[in-house]
């Protein structure tokens, strides 16, 4: 008797799903009829779309039925939504494409807004698929049934609730161009069961232009020249939107010899080994870079969105200096001069006009005599310290030239401080939003993008924990990944702040599980480090090893930075 109303009740849900389904939508006469969920598809092949990363629900499964006969698209099915649209965040950054994800309604599309939220931070390119109820069900307790435009009106670029009057081609080809526009970004566009699986017709009821650059003022350019010819201690300041002008900032400090600092974000702009370089700025910057910043009269900020952990202080961040702020999204501070432009094409402009540039020489003698005050302190006596650590694998795997994939606290600031990043893209990180548990599915798409690539995650215990589900996924598609586990058993960063700010300790220890034998689980290679000497050798077979290999370091649960 138990046995018959399990199976009665299974097939009763079963007929209630077939039942939302236009049936005569899906075959006629024998033949399939084009649905919008196959137009959405053959859109996303239009538009050079090859790597979708998702996961299913009723919502979308027209979508999936789409997908299973293009053999140029990949889908990568992840265990947790989050990580859906961190590792399409962590594919956009590399490949310089547009990420997608896909997502069912309700928990779904609720899953995604911290990964939405972060891409929005940093101004990532990406298109969120969110599978929604029937248009008509928007009214009262519908089953799954979410505020999606509500809940995106602060982390989106632009939300799309796609309607029966719309041609799902053209929302989703605006939706792109949106997301690559001036301040890019993530866009979502909530798709409706009942137009999903609805017969395609094409009703394009607009054209879709795209914006123009916005050309450089001539004048701007001249004030810009007079400022850095004039000045007696300039800087060039670089941020994430930088990024993609690398090859233009290399030039410009080759004709300037302009000492560079960056953001966090805009770290592997210009090389870090360069003796132009003086590394990062910020709340966890380098002494030699805030220091100049405090020092210089000129301060050409390209990219930058200025945040506070950038800034420090905003009333006394470069208080003697005339700032130049060139980006494509306006920050609106009481600037010298605010430019709202492609910094390519700033940086083309300012290197045609620019000649005779003086030498600088007292300049650079003071900035010789910052960084000799600059002393590094070790207050730990743990053998294993996250900075030497850190060293270690910079020094054994720099002539792979390796992507790092970091998450958020310690270890990421550390990494920063002591790789050196020699080329853009080398560093992904989350820097506006600061979320634990980016870097392991962010390298999964990282290494689906670059896939001759070594790609390093180095992260912490806590970060680790945030979404360690996706081992699953890279066993799953052989991600051959290799993740570093800097293992203190604490909090390390809000330990740090605990004690400075409040003398205090509370809910920072943690008691980890064995991450070896969880990976074990998984069926994927996992060595332990506690001794020195066990960590060279251990780096040495996780980098040779064909597939993901996890490296769990224990190291001093009291650093600080």
């Amino acid at each position: 008797m138990v046995l018959y109303i399990l199976v009665y009740n299974n097939y009763t849900m079963t007929n209630l799903l077939i039942s939302d389904i236009d049936t005569k939508c899906v075959t006629s006469g024998g033949n399939a009829v084009k649905t919008c969920a196959d137009a959405l598809v053959e859109v996303l092949q239009e538009l050079g779309t090859d790597n979708i990363f998702g996961y299913p629900g009723a919502s979308i499964l027209s979508i999936y039925n789409a997908l299973s006969s293009k053999k140029n698209i990949r889908h990568v099915l992840v265990r947790h939504e989050q990580a859906a649209v961190h590792a399409a965040e962590g594919y956009a950054r590399v490949s310089g494409k547009t990420g997608v994800a896909l997502v069912t309604s309700g928990p779904g599309f609720t899953n995604t807004i911290t990964g939405i939220a972060n891409a929005y931070a940093d101004s990532t390119p990406l298109v969120v698929l969110a599978g929604d109820v029937h248009a008509s069900n928007n009214k009262g307790k519908i089953f799954q049934r979410v505020d999606i435009q509500s809940m995106t009106k602060t982390c989106a670029k632009k939300t799309y609730i796609l309607s029966a009057k719309d041609d799902i081609k053209q929302i989703i080809k605006e939706g792109f161009q949106v997301a690559n526009s001036e301040g890019k970004g993530p866009v979502v566009v909530a798709l409706p069961r009942n137009i999903l699986e609805s017969k395609y017709s094409a009703k394009i009821t607009k054209e879709i232009h795209k914006k123009k650059k916005l050309p450089i003022k001539d004048s701007d350019l001249d004030k810009v020249v007079k400022l850095m010819l004039n000045a007696k201690a300039p800087l060039i300041l670089l941020g994430g939107g930088a990024v993609c002008a690398s090859s233009n900032v290399k030039k410009l400090v080759s004709k300037t010899k302009i000492p560079v600092i960056s953001t966090l974000m805009g770290i592997g702009t210009f090389p870090s080994s360069d003796k132009y370089y003086l590394g990062m700025i910020g709340i966890n910057g380098s002494y030699q870079a805030n220091a100049a910043i405090d020092n210089a009269d000129f301060i050409l900020a390209l990219g930058v969105s200025f945040s506070d952990r950038s800034t420090r202080k905003k009333i006394d961040f470069g208080k003697k200096a005339k700032i130049v702020s060139v980006n494509l999204k306006q920050i609106y501070r009481n600037f010298e001069l605010e430019i709202p432009s492609d910094i390519n094409l700033f940086l083309e402009g300012l290197l045609f006009k620019l000649t005779n540039v003086p030498k600088y020489t007292d300049w650079y003698s003071k900035l010789k005599l910052i960084k000799e005050e600059t002393v590094v302190k070790k207050d730990y006596t743990a053998s294993l310290a996250s900075s030497d650590v850190l060293k270690t694998i910079y020094e054994h795997t720099k002539e792979y030239e390796p992507i790092v994939v970091t998450d958020v606290g310690q270890h990421q600031i550390i990494t920063a401080q002591f790789f050196n990043f020699n080329k853009p893209k080398k560093f992904i990180t989350s820097g506006g939003l600061g979320t634990m548990g980016f870097g392991l599915p962010a390298s999964i798409g990282v290494q689906l993008a670059k896939p001759d690539s070594l790609v390093i995650n180095i992260t912490g215990d806590g970060s680790f924990q945030m979404n360690l589900q996706e081992l699953a996924t890279c066993r799953e598609h052989n991600i051959p990944i290799k993740i570093i586990i800097m293992n203190n058993g604490s909090l390390g960063m809000v330990r740090q702040m605990q004690e400075k700010i409040y003398n205090n300790l509370y809910q920072v220890e943690m008691s980890n599980p064995d991450f070896a034998k969880i990976s074990e689980a998984y069926d994927l290679y996992a060595i332990k480090v506690r001794k020195p000497d066990e960590l060279v050798p251990a780096l040495e077979k996780i980098i040779s090893h064909n597939g993901t290999a996890l490296l769990d370091i224990s190291i001093d649960s009291v650093e600080e930075i």
